[in-house]
């Protein structure tokens, strides 16, 4: 997660970021223009991930774009990392919400993630655009970053604190270390394997159950298929379940600060997409994204309804408050 002092950096990095004129955001149910015209005219088309936040998120770029006049295509909820990344590449889609360590590690592989955010940000977004022609427009302060969670009883019984102590434990008592993963995190040089690797950890494979995102989730809390879990530090889930998030210690997880990807001749065809989008990704921090997603994955809202919601408590929809 990220410090105070670093939260601070990156809200005033973001604001930084703007031009002298505050723009609004927009939300499905107010008309077009009511926040402001400067995508009048702009086709976009935005997809993200399958998990709550990357759709809320997405939700949040669909309303806000519709509300500065663009005509959008909303193909939320596309899949993993990997079919958003390619439907960018290919032009099926026009911008995600993607996150900077994903973008270090999965689309420029490198392998030594940089601890600090800002230049962590900074090195995979000139790297990608060099590389790939994609603009990223950002950072969140949010850092949704891996973690290893077990349910709070369990973890005062093993003693476990850190991700040290599991490596400890997968070796003195192995039968305590199942673990719930995502089937992309079994694969990702970030996931699993990475963090076996930095660890010293073994883990047999029969330990292991590839699981859906809030599946993980809920088994963690049980108890019964699994004592530890993947989870992401800003899900609402982890609190509302009573979960400990470990430690870790080594710090091999990368930030992820979230960002808007867009390929480079979109960001060109519409620059305004900067100054829209940048009032909101400088209000987007950890506390937020933990809200948001709990009211989706906790309290059964529709991701639409919150992210529409969160847009007009925030004064983004153009009917009173400042963006």
């Amino acid at each position: 997660m990220l410090s105070r002092p670093l939260r601070t950096t990156f809200t005033l990095l973001a604001a930084a970021a703007l031009t002298l004129t505050s723009a609004c955001g927009g939300s499905d149910r107010v008309e077009a223009s009511s926040a402001g015209d400067e995508l009048a005219g702009a086709k976009l088309v935005v997809g993200s991930k399958d998990f709550t936040e990357n759709i809320v998120l997405g939700k949040i770029a669909v309303q806000l774009l519709k509300a500065h006049g663009a005509e959008v295509e909303d193909k939320t909820n596309l899949g993993g990392t990997v079919p958003n990344r390619k439907a960018l590449e290919a032009g099926e889609i026009d911008l995600y919400w993607e996150y900077s360590g994903t973008g270090w590690i999965e689309h420029l592989k490198k392998t030594e993630p940089i601890q600090d955010s800002a230049e962590q940000f900074k090195a995979t977004a000139e790297a990608d655009l060099a590389q790939n022609k994609i603009h990223w427009i950002g950072p969140t302060p949010l850092n949704n970053t891996y973690a290893l969670a077990i349910r709070s009883e369990k973890a005062e019984e093993l003693g476990v604190k850190t991700v040290s102590d599991v490596a400890e434990l997968a070796k003195t008592k192995p039968e305590e270390v199942t673990i719930c993963i995502e089937t992309e995190f079994s694969t990702r040089d970030d996931g699993l394997p990475g963090l076996s690797k930095a660890y010293g950890m073994k883990i047999p494979k029969d330990h292991v159950s590839l699981l859906d995102t809030g599946v993980v989730y809920t088994e963690t809390d049980k108890g019964q298929t699994c004592n530890f879990g993947e989870v992401f530090t800003t899900d609402g889930r982890i609190a509302a379940l009573g979960l400990t998030v470990l430690e870790d210690d080594k710090k091999f997880f990368p930030i992820y600060n979230a960002a808007v990807t867009v390929r480079e001749d979109t960001y060109a065809k519409y620059p305004a997409l900067e100054k829209v989008l940048q009032p909101v990704i400088a209000k987007l921090d950890d506390a937020t994204m933990q809200k948001l997603c709990a009211q989706v994955d906790v309290d059964g809202m529709e991701p639409g309804k919150v992210s529409a919601d969160w847009l007009d408590k925030e004064g983004f929809l153009g009917s009173g408050g400042e963006g």
